[in-house]
């Protein structure tokens, strides 16, 4: 880098979630367990020859689903850090396999920010940071509201200041 930069290294972000990101994913895991156990149910009781092997399997998703909603989202919120600098945009996911990603803020081509109904019900937000990359965008899921919309303001307004990347 002979034009005085310094190198974008791949390090830790320091910045977690909202802590109503575990909320928010238990709500989105449990809405995913009710679904399918409400049509086992609901054929169970309607289909008297088969309501054993109904009711069975729908006790079965339920207890997974439920297992799944108290477990997984305080692991997720551990592992689950952001980071912005001057330099680039830092976001570290995954319980299981780990991902650490960095888009130098030359790279970055748009920034949006994303609020659904179960997310507007949390009052959090993801903003989505897309790059010149393949790997596609890079996602930062549970931050409070405000601070997505500080940080696509920031963004918006470090990547405007930033040249673009001559490569």
């Amino acid at each position: 880098m002979g034009d005085g930069q310094r190198p974008v290294r791949l390090r830790p972000p320091v910045h977690t979630l909202d802590a109503r990101a575990v909320g928010y994913w238990r709500a989105v895991l449990l809405l995913m367990t009710v679904v399918p156990v409400a049509v086992l149910g609901l054929l169970g009781a309607l289909i008297a020859p088969a309501r054993w092997w109904l009711l069975g399997p729908a006790a079965a998703v339920a207890a997974v689903g439920l297992g799944c909603a108290l477990l997984l989202p305080p692991w997720w919120f551990r592992t689950h850090r952001w980071e912005v600098t001057e330099e680039a945009v830092y976001v570290s996911t995954g319980a299981l396999w780990r991902q650490w990603r960095i888009a130098p803020m030359s790279r970055i081509q748009t920034v949006d920010t994303v609020r659904g109904p179960l997310e507007r019900a949390f009052r959090l937000a993801t903003v989505t940071v897309t790059t010149a990359s393949a790997r596609g965008a890079l996602r930062i899921e549970g931050l409070d509201h405000e601070v997505a919309a500080e940080l696509a303001e920031r963004l918006t307004r470090v990547t405007h200041q930033t040249p673009g990347d001559a490569t």
